[in-house]
């Protein structure tokens, strides 16, 4: 109780404290644009000629007014908060699967490892034809979404259909709290070197790579470690903290918050002993690293407490929290913005700057400034967390997008495991070239066609050529670069063979292995990998990558 009225008493005088920042004129705008909007709405309901629906018309306002400000700030109404919780904390209780819409159908994206999906056999592929009865037909995936959950021990009947069976199937669920792990996979490599993937940050995370990180420390005998937070979008602040505070002595400082109230500005420190506060560590990142996972990157480079291996990550160094708002709906609202131990904020694109046309862009090196680690490297501000060692991605052509934005990797993987039962492990796994010419063949039984960007910018020349009247003049070299850049489907698979094979091996492991086959493939060919376990295991470079470099 007494824990209780004091956080009562720090929200009334923080909201008597953000009331006290607003002068009588900012005052007055507020409340005479909230009478001019009531107002409006009120005689658009009575009087315009069409029945107005009030709901979708107010989110649709409530959605537009938050897109002018930045993308993390949303409205969240009572119906979509499960969803917004299980981002949050990891778990929920249903059947532990990932649901989607596709060509109007419901299907199973992929169930989760040793969950109740996966146990009671359901795949990657099926189609949700009933659920307790209730056909799906013109369903979205969140209605499916909500009737799959529940109550933990309670059942659920799926009625379903397989790709390649005529038969329809039915089988009963029984519902259980579903914690996803991040920690989706950890290993030892190369004897002593400890792996850990964290895939994000929940309630739960911190735990998770303290009982991933003792397990290698005791019984594998690991004496270095690698952190891999590539494609980690962030997550809860407070256990990427916990998370630092493993591998940081007490009392450092590893996060700074700052934002328009200065009453909820916050300086985080660690607060623990460290496990291991001596251990070599490298983080791989990329640019898909995002918030919390740039927070543990950043701040262990910050301290010249690990190498960072990888490509620039994402750049978000925004601090949102939640307010409640009326019918139990929610409001996630940026607040403040991070700054890591050298004094730096990893924000990458300024939302505050707009141009006329209310685009938005990234901050250019000339305008970000230099910070210091504590060693003195030099690290800069405006542009997430630039590696010690910097491994470029590999580049994605356009058609790949396509690919997947149509789901056909996932589709004709689909098809092909109903042919191919079993395979080999991730290990040992071979994306053959007849794999390859089948999803060839399965690409032109789709009509598979893609935007290239090549063929508009083409077009737009021609016609600028042609008003400037220059496309006579160059009318035969203007043909033969039509002629090269003519839409070849065979052409560009053979083209683009590495990066589209690379693609649909990891879908294939998915669906048979799960994430952790997913990523135990990736690992066999991954370049930023293989500079981290290089320098681990070279001391003097490792050690020589914390020392400043000056400049006679």
């Amino acid at each position: 109780m007494r824990k209780l009225l004091l956080i009562g008493l720090i929200l009334i005088v923080s909201n008597h404290a953000v009331q006290a920042q607003l002068s009588e004129k900012d005052r007055f705008e507020i409340s005479k644009n909230l009478d001019i909007y009531n107002a409006l709405f009120k005689e658009l309901n009575l009087f315009y000629v069409d029945s107005i629906d009030v709901g979708k018309m107010t989110t649709d306002n409530i959605e537009f007014m938050l897109k002018c400000l930045d993308p993390y700030t949303e409205y969240i109404p009572e119906e979509d908060l499960s969803d917004f919780l299980v981002t949050t904390t990891g778990e929920y209780a249903g059947i532990g699967a990932e649901i989607s819409s596709y060509k109007g159908k419901i299907i199973i994206s992929g169930p989760f490892e040793g969950m109740p999906a996966a146990l009671a056999g359901l795949q990657a592929g099926d189609i949700l034809l009933e659920i307790n009865g209730e056909k799906m037909d013109g369903r979205n995936s969140s209605y499916a979404g909500e009737r799959l959950k529940g109550r933990p021990n309670t059942t659920v009947t799926i009625k379903f259909q397989r790709p390649g069976e005529k038969k329809t199937r039915r089988v009963t669920v029984s519902r259980k709290r579903i914690e996803i792990d991040p920690v989706v996979y950890y290993c030892a490599l190369q004897g002593n070197v400890g792996y850990i993937y964290l895939s994000g940050f929940t309630t739960h995370s911190a735990q998770s790579v303290k009982a991933a990180f003792e397990d290698l420390k005791t019984n594998r005998g690991v004496t270095s470690l690698i952190i891999d937070v590539r494609d980690n979008g962030g997550g809860v602040v407070e256990d990427c903290l916990e998370t630092l505070n493993c591998f940081i002595p007490k009392g450092n400082l590893l996060l700074t918050m700052k934002g328009k109230v200065r009453q909820l500005d916050r300086i985080y420190r660690s607060t623990q002993q460290a496990i291991d506060s001596v251990i070599p560590l490298a983080v791989l990142v990329n640019r898909q690293s995002a918030s919390a996972s740039e927070i543990l990157a950043g701040t262990l480079q910050d301290l010249d407490r690990a190498i960072v291996v990888g490509s620039r990550t994402y750049g978000k160094g925004l601090v949102q929290s939640s307010r409640q708002l009326p019918y139990n709906g929610q409001l996630k609202i940026t607040t403040a913005k991070y700054y890591i131990p050298s004094g730096r904020c990893i924000q990458a694109i300024d939302y505050s700057h707009r141009s006329e046309d209310g685009s938005v862009s990234y901050i250019p090196d000339s305008l970000t400034s230099v910070f210091h680690t504590s060693k003195g490297r030099p690290v800069r501000d405006g542009g997430g967390i630039l590696p010690d060692f910097v491994i470029e991605e590999q580049k994605m052509p356009a058609m790949v997008y396509y690919l997947e934005a149509e789901n056909l990797l996932f589709e004709f993987v689909v098809q092909w495991r109903t042919k191919h039962r079993v395979i080999d492990s991730p290990q040992k796994f071979t994306m053959t070239d007849n794999i390859y010419s089948e999803f060839k063949d399965f690409l032109k039984s789709k009509d598979f066609n893609y935007d290239r960007q090549s063929g508009k910018a083409l077009d737009n020349l021609k016609g600028i050529m042609a008003f400037e009247g220059y496309l006579d003049a160059a009318s035969e070299e203007f043909k033969a670069l039509e002629n090269k850049l003519k839409p070849d489907l065979d052409r560009d698979l053979n083209l683009y063979k590495s990066q589209i094979s690379g693609l649909l091996a990891r879908q294939i492991m998915k669906q048979y292995y799960f994430a952790k086959g997913e990523i135990i493939y990736a690992l066999r060919g991954d370049n930023c990998l293989k500079k981290a376990l290089k320098t681990l295991s070279d001391k003097d470079l490792y050690l020589k990558t914390f020392i400043p470099i000056t400049h006679p």
